[in-house]
């Protein structure tokens, strides 16, 4: 039995190398876009989007989509960016993730009281500092009697 053994060019060695990482790469690409296909999607509503100061609007967030165990939105952090300069953090006391078990927050509903001016209101999920999903909304609160002069 005889065993050929080739040596191969530099450019040829190069070229290989090139495509086994453009392959590699493009798994990578390809799983970012499977998570990003099986990621919950985040919407924002405000109830109502105009309104006369002081406004109290009611803000619903709400997840659809993905699967209900999605592990990387279970027991976030959810911030409230108001749109004036404020902002309303809360983390709840979950019990450990268990795949296929343990389920995601859909609907997160808040009440907030806004004075005149255009706000931009912000709600995110996050882990620690990170920004899982975030969504806005724009409210715009016109003088009421009591701020007229």
């Amino acid at each position: 039995m005889s065993v050929t053994v080739r040596r191969l060019s530099w450019a040829t060695t190069l070229c290989l190398a090139v495509a086994a990482s453009l392959g590699v790469s493009a798994q990578k690409d390809d799983k970012a876009k499977d998570d990003d296909t099986r990621r919950p999607k985040v919407t924002l509503r405000a109830n109502p989007l105009i309104g006369m100061a002081p406004a109290r609007i009611v803000l619903t967030a709400e997840l659809t989509g993905g699967p209900k165990d999605f592990e990387e939105y279970y027991c976030p952090t959810v911030e409230w960016d108001w749109g004036d300069g404020t902002t309303s953090e809360s983390t709840l006391d979950c019990p450990p993730y268990e795949p296929g078990k343990s389920e995601i927050r859909r609907r997160y509903v808040v009440e907030h009281v806004f004075r005149a001016g255009s706000h931009r209101v912000t709600f995110r999920l996050k882990r620690r500092d990170k920004i899982l999903t975030a969504a806005a909304v724009s409210l715009q609160i016109q003088p009421g009697l009591m701020d007229r002069h």
